[in-house]
């Protein structure tokens, strides 16, 4: 194993535990553009934008794209296109509800297709981002709380001798994390003791949770978000996953860890458009949100973000009408979303001649019903990006008796018509709460998307 593989697959680590929401994968690729000399600009401001200079704008602060302007003329755009968002559960407006007065649960649904057996059992957590009013304005702010607050128990093997059999999960059910367990009376006799005067800690407990059945995940957002709860007017809330993710295997070839779909293209094409310095094309990184349910909002890839930004750096540049339509002739996309590899204990399940694998190198996907974008041209184009980044590549089709799933090429296409292909890295367990991929492949899709923007 390279030692910069290995450093490459830790700093991807880093940041899928730093980031719990698409909320906070946005704000950690904000964070290092600015250190780096990006400067932010604002859809609802006028462009000036210079050669040789590098910019970001972000919609609904989980949607971000960046771009770096050559010094010379450019001739088109190389856009590499990931996703922030990654399966989970999203709380439902007042969310808290008491069961058998003595547990308190939260009212949740799905987001995303996940393998709900994977979320049971494991210490979980809230994160999003909630709406304030500030100085008589609202403003959105990142909110995490970072502690072990929830689990979804399982029922135990006595009480469901099938469960094994059957593993079927009602998401309204089975599936609601629990947030405590307290009974109605334990109020009462602190209430008791702190009046007469016994614990002056527990008077100042009672104080902040004198509703203990309605309020306190409220009271625990507002702490971490540094808000008084009335202060709170709206809120995008999710469960994540509290496990960090990890180096595993006999020689740390295996990265274990949450939302490596699609945090994995995310990283590497954030510091590839930092690594590289555009020649004649520019460097556009776009990271969309609600991948995973569609992308139709309005910062999903199928809303108009991309090609108002593009539209707008040409303009800017004075590339309008044909001259504008021109640039787009000459551009090109990579859809970067992970790909399923050959599973160890199901290789049935893989195609019989496209068939990847964990640290093989780049995947390029295909699908005749065009749920992936690439085609001969642009798998040519994607070949020689490896060929001459030196990395190696590998293919994938479903089965053709199999469905897959699709992302962010064909949706993108049709608000910006340019040729694309679609690529990633292999993995194991896609949607699980903790999935698998190879360590080395963070690094050769680095370098790959390095060699693209540098073009």
């Amino acid at each position: 194993m390279r030692k910069e593989s290995l450093a490459t697959a830790k700093k991807c680590l880093k940041f899928t535990d730093e980031s719990v929401s698409c909320f906070h994968a946005v704000k950690n690729v904000e964070d290092r553009l600015k250190e780096n000399g990006f400067i932010r600009l604002k859809e609802n401001k006028s462009w000036e934008l210079k050669p040789g200079k590098s910019y970001y704008v972000k919609r609904n602060d989980s949607s971000l794209i960046a771009f770096r302007i050559p010094k010379g003329e450019p001739k088109g755009f190389h856009i590499a296109a990931s996703h922030s968002d990654s399966p989970t559960f999203k709380l439902k407006a007042k969310s808290e509800v008491n069961a058998e007065n003595y547990y308190v649960k939260l009212n949740v649904e799905p987001y995303g297709g996940m393998i709900y057996a994977t979320w049971l059992d494991r210490c979980l957590s809230v994160a999003g981002r909630v709406i304030c009013r500030r100085d008589d304005k609202l403003k959105s702010r990142t909110v995490n709380i970072d502690e072990d607050l929830l689990v979804i128990p399982n029922l135990a093997i006595h009480m469901d001798r099938e469960m094994n059999k059957n593993l079927s999960y009602n998401p309204q059910i089975d599936l609601q994390p629990l947030l405590g367990a307290w009974q109605e009376d334990d109020t009462k006799e602190a209430e008791e003791r702190a009046l007469s005067g016994e614990m002056q800690q527990e008077r100042e407990a009672l104080e902040k949770t004198k509703d203990k059945k309605t309020g306190i995940l409220m009271e625990k957002l507002a702490c971490a978000a540094g808000l008084e709860n009335e202060e709170i007017l709206g809120s995008d809330l999710f469960l994540y996953v509290r496990d960090k993710g990890k180096l595993a295997g006999a020689q740390k070839e295996l990265m274990i860890a949450p939302r490596l779909d699609d945090l994995v293209c995310v990283f590497a094409s954030m510091e590839a458009i930092l690594a590289s310095e555009p020649k004649e094309m520019i460097s556009v990184c776009a990271v969309f949100d609600n991948e995973e349910v569609g992308s139709c909002t309005k910062q999903g890839a199928a809303s108009t973000f991309l090609d108002n930004v593009l539209s707008r750096i040409g303009e800017a540049m004075g590339k309008t009408g044909g001259a504008y339509l021109q640039l787009l002739a000459e551009s090109f996309m990579i859809s970067a979303d992970n790909a399923h590899g050959v599973h160890p204990n199901h290789p049935e399940k893989a195609d019989s001649t496209c068939r990847p694998y964990l640290n093989k190198g780049i995947v390029i996907k295909y699908h005749g019903g065009q749920k992936y974008t690439t085609d001969a041209w642009s798998e040519a184009v994607i070949k020689e990006l490896c060929r001459k980044a030196g990395v190696p590549y590998q293919v994938y089709c479903n089965r053709s008796d199999i469905p897959g799933g699709s992302t962010l090429g064909n949706i993108s296409a049709g608000q910006v018509s340019i040729p694309a292909a679609d690529i990633g890295i292999a993995q194991l367990a896609m949607h699980s709460a903790v999935e698998t991929a190879g360590s080395m492949d963070v690094e050769y899709l680095l370098q790959m998307l390095a060699q693209f923007y540098g073009e």
